[in-house]
């Protein structure tokens, strides 16, 4: 077997290569060194961390199909997408500069671009809380201990970039358009990033950003599933009050109306000179 898995096509040499590097290509391909705990967790680590890089790059896409289809961003908040852009430009540009493997990181440059599409969306179709926000890209450029200070600033911007959305939908006790993909998406990505982080990076920051993210993407599920379908029921279960139809319009016409007779009874004996010829009592008619 390992006279196959060492003579493979130099195009497939060359992608394992690049992905686990030559030791761990050497002993997990060409040696079949399947008790290489070392390589076994890095390679995992690897998979994982594309895998993430290539789901990020699409995990926003259903969120803007919903609001395009909708034409509505009823539901979203302004306020935590932009702070969460934020948040995912510095990390990008934090782990660029720290020199990290892309694969430890990559989503969220892709996750940058689809969150700027989103919060230009909801400005164009604007809720009760938006506002025109001013985004200005983060520059590269910055010193590296300038970017190390940012990055430990994403910790309270992960949490107020969340908060606005999960307040909104406690209010309205409906998640409007928020999509449960990308919710779903968040979470897993959260949990495999944990692993990522510490198998390959081992920044401190950078795990307790993504730790506090999967918290806060737990409760965004937790409401998916205690509001899923409310808005459904809310308009099925709505009535027009005070609004009558043509058919009841027409039943109530003054035409159509039973006249009534009010008896007055009088407050002392009547006359016989006075009385009706034909000894009735006094009656009248209303319309």
């Amino acid at each position: 077997m390992t006279a196959i898995t060492q003579n493979l096509p130099w195009f497939i040499r060359d992608l394992g290569v690049s992905i686990v590097g030559e030791k761990c290509y050497a002993s997990l391909v060409e040696n079949l060194n399947i008790q290489d705990a070392e390589c076994l967790k890095y390679s995992l680590s690897k998979g994982l961390g594309l895998g993430i890089v290539v789901g990020g790059s699409i995990m926003k896409v259903p969120q803007l199909l919903l609001i395009l289809s909708a034409r509505s961003a009823r539901g979203l908040s302004l306020p935590a997408y932009v702070l969460e852009t934020l948040a995912y430009a510095i990390t990008s540009a934090y782990s660029y500069r720290s020199d990290f493997p892309f694969s430890t990181y990559g989503e969220n440059l892709f996750l940058t671009i689809q969150n700027t599409l989103i919060t230009l969306l909801i400005i164009q179709y604007p809720t009760a809380l938006a506002k025109n926000p001013k985004i200005k890209p983060l520059s590269l450029l910055l010193p590296k201990d300038t970017l190390a200070l940012l990055q430990l600033a994403t910790l309270p911007l992960s949490l107020f970039s969340k908060l606005p959305q999960i307040m909104q939908n406690s209010r309205a006790q409906s998640t409007g358009q928020l999509s449960a993909f990308a919710v779903i998406s968040q979470i897993a990505g959260c949990l495999a990033r944990l692993f990522t982080t510490a198998t390959e990076v081992g920044d401190a920051i950078v795990t307790a950003g993504f730790a506090l993210a999967l918290v806060l993407n737990i409760i965004l599920g937790a409401q998916l599933w205690m509001y899923w379908g409310k808005d459904e029921k809310e308009d099925f279960g709505k009535t027009r009050i005070g609004v009558l139809s043509e058919k009841e319009k027409e039943d109530w016409a003054p035409e159509r109306q039973s006249r009534v007779d009010v008896v007055v009874t009088p407050k002392s004996p009547v006359p016989r000179h006075t009385s009706s010829p034909s000894g009735r009592r006094w009656s009248r008619k209303l319309d």
